[in-house]
Order: structure tokens, then C-alpha cells, then sequence
């Protein structure tokens, strides 16, 4: 049975309201698929608008995707009349230019109404972008950083927004801090570059800047051989989830970390990797 703290730690974290725009898959625990049931289970009132409904993960080789625009455009001119507010909005994977201008213009609306904006600007890795991904893609997707409190950019990611060339070998932790303080410069207020390559070390970090307590940080991390589609929303989820609980910056990551490789590790020996991680099957993690 719970205690009295326990229970009005529950409510105050039930009476939250998180808005996630990103793409739902049919068949695959991504996006929409991985991240709703997390922060659900992690107690918080999730909501959601899809950019696009998509058969399967890509990962398959053959999927089919339903751009859904038009829809986006008359939900938010229907909840704006209903007069449906958030508590935080986490943008993901946006299909079109007039998709990103529009979820741009929400989440300013949003924030200038006291919204904590979250965006994952998922444009590629690896050193390139996405197919359908062009440098116009890139240059909106600058605009729409601009209106957020927290940026969770790949290091592919980081170095297209901010035009520096990518390195295989990756750059040095005074590099990364340098692309930090450009991203800031367009107006994100916290970051955090996934996956960066440090140069001349074998391990991978995270490295990330707290906007209120004025410093970088850095959590190396050993890759673990080893891929799922929608990790990145996972860590996304329960990023989301400790930020809003009232978590710095650095403890966020760290959970968010933590979790996605127990996960991983729990899951390694699966024949079908391209489904995703079955979450139904680990959901206790996140109590941990």
C-alpha cells in the first residue's frame, strides 16, 4: 500500500498533461507506440498527434505511410476552440515543410503560454540525412528549435543544424560544447547531442548543456553491438518524464540512459529485432 507522499507524488504527476506529435506505427514499438505507453506507465496524461500513420517499422524493407497534415490543421483549429492546454508538448518526426510550420507555430503558441516544448529534431545519422530529409528540412527544423526549452539532437543531427562538418572520428568534448553554444544561439535553451563520437576515445557519450544551472556535462556510454528501432523514443519518453518530475538535466539523461540499456540488454537474444523492444515485457524497469 502506498503512503500518503507516495500518493500525492502520483497525482501531482497524473494532473501533467504531455502533448507528443510524432508518427504512429501499426506494427513496431516506435514513436507513438514506444513513447505513449512509457509515459503512461511512468503516470503521466499522455496525448497524442500523429504526423503520419505508418504500416510498419521501416526496418522491414516495405511499409506504407499516410501523410496525415490536413488532419493535423483541423484537430489543433478544433482544440484551440475547445480550449485544450498542456503541460508539455515533445515533437518527433514531422513529414512535410508545412507540417514542420505548422507544429512551429503550435509549439510558440504553447510556450508563450507556460508549455515545456521538447523536440527530438530527427533529421538522420550516421553523417547523413534521412531520404525525403533536404537542407530546407534542415533550415525549418532550425526554426522549430528555436521554440524549444529542450533539444535532443543525434550528433548528425547536431552538425547539420549547425552547419559543422561531420567527423567519423567524431570531436573533441570543447568541440561538442562549441556546437552546444550555436544551437543555444538559435534559441534551445537545454541540450543534449546523443550518440557523439569523442576523437581519440573508444567509447560514445552524451554530452549536454543544463540551461539552469549554467553548465555542460558528459555521461560516457559503451555501445552495446546490438539495434532496435525506437530506442531514441524511449529515452525520449522517460527523459520527458524525469524533466516534468522535477529532475536536472544531467539525472534525466542518465535514467533515460539507463533504462534504454536495460532494456536492450534484456531483449539482445530476440529473433525479430525489427519490431522494436516489446515493452509489455518491461515496463517494471522503469520502477527501478
Amino acid at each position: 500500500m502506498k503512503s500518503t507522499k507516495e500518493a500525492e507524488e502520483d497525482t501531482s504527476i497524473m494532473s501533467k498533461k504531455i502533448l507528443l506529435i510524432n508518427d504512429l506505427a501499426g506494427y513496431g514499438k516506435v514513436a507513438l507506440s514506444a513513447m505513449l505507453p512509457v509515459l503512461s506507465h511512468m503516470k503521466y496524461e499522455t496525448f497524442n498527434l500523429p504526423t503520419a500513420i505508418v504500416s510498419n517499422t521501416l526496418d522491414y524493407g516495405k511499409f506504407d505511410i499516410l501523410e496525415t497534415t490536413d488532419y493535423m490543421k483541423n484537430t489543433l483549429s478544433v482544440w484551440e476552440q475547445l480550449g485544450f492546454q498542456f503541460d508539455a508538448v515533445s515533437t518527433g518526426f514531422i513529414v512535410s515543410k508545412e507540417q514542420t510550420k505548422l507544429v512551429t507555430d503550435f509549439c510558440k503558441k504553447k510556450s508563450a503560454d507556460g508549455s515545456v516544448i521538447f523536440t527530438d529534431p530527427i533529421m538522420g545519422d550516421d553523417g547523413k540525412l534521412y531520404n525525403g530529409m533536404t537542407e530546407e528540412t534542415v533550415d525549418l527544423m532550425r526554426e522549430l528549435i528555436s521554440a524549444a526549452d529542450y533539444i535532443v539532437p543525434n550528433y548528425t543531427e547536431a552538425s547539420y543544424l549547425t552547419n559543422t562538418k561531420y567527423q567519423p572520428e567524431g570531436m573533441t568534448e570543447q568541440e561538442y560544447h562549441e556546437v552546444i553554444d550555436q544551437l543555444r544561439a538559435y534559441g534551445a535553451k537545454s541540450v543534449v547531442i546523443t550518440s557523439a563520437i569523442i576523437k581519440g576515445e573508444t567509447s560514445k557519450a552524451v554530452v549536454g548543456y543544463d540551461h539552469k544551472k549554467d553548465a555542460y556535462f558528459r555521461i560516457d556510454f559503451e555501445e552495446i553491438p546490438v539495434r532496435f528501432p525506437g530506442t531514441g523514443d524511449i529515452f525520449s519518453a522517460v527523459f520527458i518524464a524525469k524533466i516534468m518530475d522535477g529532475e536536472c538535466l544531467e539525472a534525466a539523461t542518465d535514467k533515460a540512459m539507463q533504462v534504454v540499456k536495460m532494456m536492450i540488454v534484456s531483449h539482445a537474444e530476440d529473433v525479430d529485432k525489427f519490431k522494436g523492444i516489446p515493452l509489455e515485457t518491461c515496463l517494471e524497469v522503469l520502477d527501478q
